[in-house]
């Protein structure tokens, strides 16, 4: 299927918001989870968000990536919805994700 940039830019957007409101609203399913099922998790996302914003030259701190993923700031999420890992998945993790 042959598409021009400009809608291919738009799909991608439109990808990008429904996955960060799908995980917005899964606010059961942890980091590690992510990390350890898909290799990459929220904090990855806003990572890639703030490069993004950096490699175009538009300001975006950390903190505004991290709320721009997360629906609140970073702090808040982490008080509100984040548990304890458990041994076992820290161990996945770690053995998963070396240096992550």
């Amino acid at each position: 299927m042959a598409m021009d940039d400009k809608t291919r830019t738009e799909l991608e957007a439109a990808v990008f918001r429904r996955l960060v409101e799908h995980l917005r609203g899964r606010t059961d399913v942890q980091n590690i989870d992510l990390m350890n099922l898909a290799g990459f998790c929220r904090n990855c996302l806003s990572n890639w968000l703030k490069e993004a914003a950096d490699e175009k030259g538009v300001a975006l701190s950390k903190d505004d990536s991290r709320e721009a993923v997360y629906g609140m700031p970073y702090e808040t999420w982490k008080a509100t919805y984040q548990t304890d890992a458990t041994p076992e998945k820290q161990a996945a993790l770690k053995k998963s994700h070396a240096g992550h």
